[in-house]
């Protein structure tokens, strides 16, 4: 009576586990497939790929501007514009730097779009205080486009390889646990058949 319910017991637990599993498994490729069609697509078309040091010809501060490109007409605000004019060191070339390949997308004209904020000096302030910060360190790490099809440069990538990286590392621990989990079941129940028949 006690081995029945030792033997109906363990077969619960192994059910469990390896519904545990598969279900780390079916997880991991969900997460897959939601990197791989939100992050990936960014890294890929990305042309700003090399690192270099830019040196800082001036950052002026311009009129205010609006904030373009939003699908909604509730995150358009005015703002500082902060334009930042480097010297790439390859080249030699005079080219303005955006914050990254976003900044570029949304405006154009500055190299900083601030997040929304409704105290309009707090945004003048922080504005200036990048500006100051630029004007302070002269050079800098920035990334530009080795083929030449973009005539501008970006302080920082808005997903690096290391970023990228870290992205895929949760899905693929998750997978293998997972399939730590199923194989690890699957010998148990081998090694209980094999006990029992012999």
């Amino acid at each position: 009576m006690l081995g029945k319910k030792l033997v109906t017991a363990q077969k619960r637990g192994e059910t469990r586990a390896l519904c545990l599993g598969l279900g780390m498994v079916a997880c991991s490729m969900m997460m897959y497939f939601f990197i791989g069609i939100t992050i990936v697509p960014f890294y890929t078309k990305s042309v700003w790929t090399t690192e270099t040091v830019c040196k800082l010809l001036k950052a002026n501060i311009k009129e205010k501007v609006l904030c373009p490109n939003n699908e909604s007409s509730e995150d358009i605000f005015p703002y500082p514009c902060l334009q930042v004019w480097v010297n790439l060191t390859p080249s030699g070339q005079e080219v303005m730097l955006y914050q990254t390949e976003d900044t570029l997308e949304r405006n154009p004209k500055c190299s900083y779009i601030p997040g929304k904020s409704e105290n309009s000096k707090d945004v003048k302030a922080q504005i200036e205080k990048i500006a100051s910060n630029f004007k302070k360190q002269q050079t800098f790490p920035c990334y530009y486009d080795p083929e030449g099809t973009q005539t501008t440069v970006i302080l920082s990538r808005l997903y690096p390889p290391k970023g990228l990286l870290y992205a895929f590392l949760w899905p693929t621990l998750m997978f293998t646990g997972g399939c730590l989990i199923i194989v690890l079941v699957k010998i148990s129940q081998y090694v209980s058949v094999l006990s029992a028949w012999q």
